[in-house]
């Protein structure tokens, strides 16, 4: 869905971004303008928006003038994976936080896909909610980036609020977990336990998420002399299954010798603990395995998982809190705790 429609359906529709260029005018003022927001333009620049848009044949959306004259009672919220107990626990801090405002939330999900992340976006907009919660990993080098910015930042204008749970990557505000400082700490505890060789599975790097934890944690281990070799580094979905595709190609290269396979969310963690099972191994026994995020299940698992808590339902309390919040938040950092269990209590030296 574009932000405006050209009468020659022969050629690229009109954007409101050719049409802020073609008045001389900020892309903001451009959508005052047109979007009917009670903020005041001046009357040289209405007129040059205006004039710009008729020679462009540039008609706003009944959607888009709607949201700048008010808002629904909906809250929204966008998360990556429907499945991932990570986003159902951030779901119910925002949930709660949404209801206590008298605030109904509806969820949508990208998929881990930017050009669906950006879809979304554009249809919230017609859908006027009070508020719109983002909650996933930044994808490096998309080229959505700027379309995504432009129609968050037209939102805004028209009055919406916008909070993000992820990198420090959008300009809005936006809650940081501390990945990288989490991983790092994970590994430095687990060598204070004694083990010594490990392996780390892990997502594409263009996940941000993946690449601050699998680079936090091998940088822990180098502060104390020790690396991963560059075979028990394995790249795999961001997922359960990846989790367990991790597992089997480590134990068809051979397990005898690692002490802890770090996967870089717990349901990945959680899926090689199934896969060790499979091959006959007994996770935390003959091989040890740690996660990230502390969700649920990971004290459900027998045996329960070593992981990094990050206080998932608190981060979605806080992120629709700071979306309904009028003022700007700007980045808040959510620190992250090390808690060590059962899955990494068995050293090698004392397996053998």
């Amino acid at each position: 869905m574009n932000d405006g429609t050209r009468a020659d359906t022969g050629r690229r529709p009109a954007t409101l971004r050719d049409v802020a260029r073609a008045a001389g005018v900020s892309y903001a003022t451009a959508s005052r303008a047109l979007n009917g927001s009670d903020r005041t333009v001046r009357a040289e620049n209405l007129a040059r928006v205006h004039a710009a848009a008729a020679q462009l044949g540039y008609s706003p959306h009944l959607s888009a003038q709607a949201i700048a004259r008010g808002s629904t009672s909906t809250a929204a919220l966008v998360v990556s994976d429907v499945n991932d107990p990570y986003f159902s626990a951030i779901a119910a801090g925002v949930t709660e936080a949404a209801e206590a405002a008298g605030l109904i939330v509806t969820m949508a999900v990208t998929d881990r896909s930017p050009d669906l992340e950006l879809q979304i976006i554009r249809s919230l907009r017609g859908q006027r909610p009070r508020a719109i919660v983002i909650a996933g990993s930044r994808i490096a080098s998309v080229d959505t980036r700027a379309e995504l910015v432009d129609e968050l930042t037209a939102y805004c204008t028209a009055g919406g609020r916008i909070a993000v749970i992820s990198q420090q990557d959008l300009p809005f505000d936006t809650l940081c977990v501390d990945n990288y400082g989490g991983a790092r700490r994970l590994a430095l505890a687990l060598a204070a336990q004694g083990h010594r060789t490990f392996a780390v599975v892990h997502g594409s790097d263009d996940i941000r998420s993946s690449s601050e934890r699998r680079t936090g944690f091998t940088d822990g281990l180098r502060e104390v002399g020790l690396t991963v070799e560059r075979r028990h580094s394995i790249e795999v979905a961001f997922a359960r299954e990846g989790g367990a595709d991790g597992a089997r190609a480590l134990v068809q290269r051979g397990v005898e010798e690692i002490d802890v396979v770090f996967a870089v969310n717990d349901v990945m963690a959680i899926g090689a603990m199934t896969a060790f099972r499979d091959a006959g191994l007994t996770p935390g026994t003959d091989v040890g395995v740690a996660g990230f995020d502390d969700i649920g299940s990971a004290v459900d698992v027998v045996p329960a998982l070593t992981t990094v808590r990050v206080p998932l339902r608190e981060v979605g309390l806080t992120a629709m809190r700071v979306a309904l919040d009028d003022g700007a938040a700007g980045v808040i950092r959510i620190p992250t705790e090390v808690v060590l269990r059962e899955s990494t209590s068995v050293r090698r030296r004392d397996r053998d």
